[in-house]
């Protein structure tokens, strides 16, 4: 009866480990950038804020996902007013030529894949939806770690996403070659657990 008893508690504490845990993305240390060269002269940074989304992850069965919904209009360059009354290249940004947040309002990343080298999380799979047109983007994690925040001891995930996309193949075609075609993108990521 104790060996019943000791293996029914064993079952149940694994199902419980190995079960998927959920976490919500924390707007606030989650933020999308993206990297793209200018004349051939320089690089323009640029960064989204207040995403949304979740984070799932199986740490026992070696599966995650990942989703960022970013809101297009929160897009910031550095140069978001202009004294001079002309248009700032922010306001150019959210303009049809390029991010159209008008008809367009968010963009979405979402895994299809984690891929792990041991219990390593190497890289995500997944796709950007970006002007109505869903594209497979593939982000490196250059880090991906979980554990209790040090502070308020909740457990938490964090990661720093990488990869790079033509923005002509979602329709975003405006001064290319002189604005690059290449984007880099950059997704720093916390998430709590739910």
């Amino acid at each position: 009866m104790k060996r019943l008893v000791l293996a029914a508690v064993l079952s149940a504490s694994f199902a419980a480990f190995a079960a998927p845990e959920s976490y919500t993305l924390d707007p606030t240390h989650t933020l999308p950038n993206f990297a793209i060269g200018h004349f051939g002269m320089s690089t323009v940074y640029g960064r989204f804020e207040r995403p949304t989304g979740k984070v799932t992850l199986d740490r026992a069965a070696k599966t995650g996902s990942i989703e960022v919904k970013i809101p297009t209009a929160t897009i910031s360059s550095g140069d978001g007013k202009r004294a001079d009354g002309q248009r700032s290249r922010d306001e150019h940004l959210r303009a049809a030529d390029f991010f159209n947040v008008a008809e367009f309002p968010e963009m979405v990343y979402k895994s299809t894949k984690f891929n792990f080298a041991g219990d390593k999380i190497e890289s995500v799979e997944g796709t950007l939806t970006l002007l109505g047109v869903t594209k497979p983007v593939k982000l490196t994690a250059a880090s991906f770690n979980c554990g209790p925040n040090p502070f308020t001891k909740k457990e938490m995930c964090g990661a720093d996403l990488v990869g790079s996309l033509k923005r002509s193949d979602f329709g975003m075609k405006f001064g290319v070659p002189a604005i690059a075609d290449e984007v880099k993108l950059m997704i720093a990521v916390e998430a709590y657990k739910d």
